[in-house]
């Protein structure tokens, strides 16, 4: 399965596009955040790329769930947003 990481620096509408893409090809994609900048810019991708989807009949679905990492011998936990088409 496809694992998309977002960070606070990525520009939505290209990040939106890399989700459309990948939708065409795989039935769900993954993206993977660590922190609030970094969630906000994702879902703002979310929803561009739905606007992309929308006119092919299909809607995208995300699951959001709670993943815990080891970063330098540290606990983070990162949030990762399951996206799916119907």
């Amino acid at each position: 399965m496809e694992i998309m990481k977002v960070s606070s620096t990525s520009v939505p509408n290209h990040v939106a596009g890399a989700i459309a893409s990948l939708m065409r090809e795989k039935e769900k994609i993954i993206i993977q955040t660590i922190g609030a900048a970094a969630l906000n810019q994702a879902i703002k991708a979310i929803a561009i790329a739905r606007g992309y989807i929308i006119p092919t009949g299909k809607e995208l679905i995300c699951i959001p769930s709670f993943h815990d990492l080891t970063v330098n011998e540290k606990c983070i936990t990162a949030i990762r947003l399951t996206i799916e088409l119907r």
